[in-house]
């Protein structure tokens, strides 16, 4: 049985939701996030980085979300195509844009006093950074629509795979962060990705997942923070 180290609605969602979708035995156990646990010695044990997730695995424990998919998806050849497929190179470039791109702009945005370098929260530098990341979000936003619009195989609501469980993710966590301008995102100039997501969120493994986080029933359509 795998174990998911986890908080609500963080990172480890996107893992949940990959373990609940392949079907497999996994049990969790909840990391005090508010209260700073991940800095401590026990968790940074099996996490150097001190970050969420992890899963521990019979390989030993796994870090980095990107990493534990791929692991997951290899080790029981599901929500991928396979090695030797001939998408999979496709596919895992639209996986990596998801987790080194569109993530990593996300978190800058989200903790933008942290990444951009301004003297104080909310001065100039800090409105021009984040502006500068909306505008770059946006573009990425624009490139994964027209990829829905396309209906490829592997980033359509007719076949689930990790490449939409992630970037579903991240729109839900776009509206978390509204910062200063709350309209500068809107899923619905996004007709193709709106369908991929309504119908993502339908499904009894992203229900199950919900339910275990306390999300509510339209996790990334109409999403409700606590």
């Amino acid at each position: 049985m795998y174990v998911l180290h986890y908080a609500p609605d963080l990172s480890s969602l996107i893992v949940r939701l990959a373990l609940e979708e392949m079907g497999l035995d996994y049990r969790d156990i909840l990391v005090d996030f508010d209260g700073g646990e991940h800095h401590g010695a026990a968790y940074r044990a099996i996490n150097p980085t001190g970050l969420i997730p992890v899963l521990e695995t019979p390989a030993g424990p796994i870090f980095e979300t990107g990493a534990i998919l791929l692991w997951l998806s290899e080790t029981h050849g599901q929500l991928a195509p396979p090695p030797g497929d001939p998408d999979r190179a496709g596919f895992l470039k639209w996986l990596f844009f998801a987790a080194n791109t569109l993530h990593a702009d996300l978190r800058a945005r989200a903790y933008a006093t942290r990444y951009s370098g301004a003297a104080q929260p909310g001065d100039a530098t800090e409105q021009a950074f984040v502006r500068a990341v909306e505008t770059r979000m946006l573009s990425h936003l624009d490139l994964l629509e027209a990829l829905a619009a396309q209906g490829w195989r592997w980033f359509s609501p007719d076949r689930p795979s990790l490449l939409p469980l992630y970037v579903a993710c991240i729109l839900r966590w776009l509206r978390y962060f509204p910062g200063e301008r709350p309209d500068w995102f809107r899923l619905v100039h996004y007709p193709a990705l709106t369908g991929l997501l309504s119908a993502l969120e339908r499904r009894p493994a992203v229900l199950r997942a919900a339910r275990k986080e306390g999300l509510g029933a339209t996790i990334f359509t109409d999403p409700v923070f606590g």
